[in-house]
């Protein structure tokens, strides 16, 4: 559902938590086009792990609005070796901001899930309504649970509170501030930089895990910041709400469209010795573009754009 009284960001204290990830940069960059201002926190100036710290933050600073972008993030390999950092870290970080947000008042937070919280077999396009259906992917439980624990709690705060919190689940996501180690990034930023140093190198050959065949969906940091802005103003229902470009694409059509912006011709050679992953996974936006937004740019034109970071 869409509120009848839309939240207006005008003259609000917006606190964007984890400002300094990917996701936290890009909302920074899109809320400042709106007349608010706009609250982030270091690390060092607050540990969100740490439940009197955000309290009394939260108290001093009275947010009217919170986008929650902050939590413990990593790979499969980070996943299986520390699974009590992603599991606890994340759900404190939650549980505090939430109940200090509550305890100080604050009118809206947004929750940021993430397309992991699905079951592993979900139907494609995946719809909200697949979330606890069956066991999830296990490279990724722990980070999983306690990304479904926060959109629990931001409809427990809904039902006994009255709180009008809403939650989000995004798509793959790369742009600006992304990761490019390769052993711990994903597979967009990840083949980005290998194409960059095959270029550099005067490769032939790039190889590539797996057939090239199985197809995702990439969306660009900073529109998923505009989505995020769109539904903190207008957004208001129980159900969380997922934020996808619709825009599918197959590793080797990713793999062909890098090499076209960073302009290397080199043979594209596949190692099908190596695993492919899900053959598919498409999040179903349709709710999100059903209420008016669907501001994504073109795959190609996100990957100059990351690519031009990536330089720099």
């Amino acid at each position: 559902m869409t509120s009848d009284l839309a939240f207006d960001l005008r003259g609000k204290r917006i606190f964007v938590a984890g400002h300094r990830g990917m996701v936290g940069g890009a909302v920074v960059r899109r809320l400042a086009r709106e007349d608010c201002e706009v609250l982030t926190a270091s690390r060092a100036e607050l540990d969100m792990v740490d439940q009197a710290a955000v309290r009394a933050w939260m108290q001093e600073m009275r947010p009217d609005a919170i986008i929650m972008a902050a939590g413990k993030v990593g790979g499969i390999k980070a996943n299986s070796e520390y699974p009590v950092d992603f599991l606890y870290q994340n759900m404190m970080i939650v549980a505090n901001a939430a109940e200090a947000a509550h305890r100080a008042d604050v009118a809206r937070f947004l929750f940021l899930g993430s397309s992991c919280i699905y079951p592993k077999l979900a139907p494609q396009p995946i719809p909200e309504a697949s979330l606890l259906t069956g066991p999830l992917e296990p490279t990724n439980e722990w980070y999983a649970i306690a990304k479904i624990a926060g959109i629990k709690l931001m409809q427990a705060y809904r039902q006994q509170y009255g709180r009008d919190w809403i939650s989000a689940m995004p798509t793959n996501l790369y742009g600006p501030g992304d990761n490019y180690d390769l052993t711990t990034s994903h597979v967009l930023p990840a083949l980005l930089r290998k194409f960059h140093e095959a270029k550099v190198a005067g490769a032939a050959q790039v190889e590539l895990w797996g057939s090239g065949t199985p197809l995702r969906e990439f969306m660009h940091c900073d529109d998923l910041a505009d989505a995020l802005v769109f539904l903190l103003g207008q957004y208001s229902g129980h159900e969380h709400i997922n934020v996808g470009s619709g825009i599918e694409v197959s590793i080797r059509g990713l793999a062909e469209t890098i090499a076209r912006v960073v302009g290397i011709e080199a043979e594209l050679v596949f190692d099908t010795s190596k695993p492919d992953g899900t053959p598919r996974k498409l999040m179903d936006s349709g709710r999100l573009h059903a209420m008016g937004w669907n501001n994504v740019r073109s795959l190609e034109e996100g990957i100059a754009d990351a690519y031009r970071d990536f330089l720099g």
